[in-house]
C-alpha cells in the first residue's frame, strides 16, 4: 500500500520559518520526483517545489524562490521543504506528492502565517 504522509506544518508570525517533511513508501516503481504543493481557500493548487531524488536537481515557484528550500533525505521517498521569511500569502494546506508513472498525494498539513 502507497503512504504518503506530510508534517511540519503550524502557526508562524510573519518572518518565521517552518520545516515540512514528507515520507512516501510502498512504492513498486521508482519515485521519479518529489513535490510540494499548496492550495490555499479559493485558489487553485499550485506548484511550490520539486526534486529529482537521483540528481538533486530541484525546482521552485517563482513565489517562494529565495525563502524556500526542498531537499532529499537519506532514502529516495524522503523530502524537506525548508520555508523562511514567511509570509502571509504563504498560508495554504501544503500537499507532498510522489511521482512515479502516477502521482500519488499525501492529506496535507496545514500552514499559517499570521501575527
Amino acid at each position: 500500500e502507497v503512504k504518503v504522509v506530510e508534517s511540519g506544518g503550524g502557526l508562524v508570525h510573519p518572518g518565521g520559518s517552518l520545516r515540512l517533511s514528507c515520507e512516501a513508501s510502498g512504492f513498486s516503481n521508482s519515485v521519479l520526483s518529489m513535490n510540494w504543493f499548496r492550495q490555499a481557500p479559493g485558489k487553485e493548487r499550485e506548484l511550490v517545489a520539486g526534486i529529482f531524488p537521483v540528481s538533486g536537481t530541484t525546482n521552485y515557484a517563482d513565489s517562494v524562490k529565495g525563502r524556500f528550500t526542498i531537499s532529499r533525505g537519506n532514502g529516495r521517498n524522503t523530502a524537506y521543504l525548508e520555508m523562511n521569511n514567511l509570509k502571509p500569502e504563504d498560508t495554504a494546506m501544503y500537499i507532498c506528492c510522489a511521482r512515479t508513472t502516477n502521482d500519488y498525494w499525501g492529506q496535507g498539513t496545514q500552514v499559517t502565517v499570521s501575527s
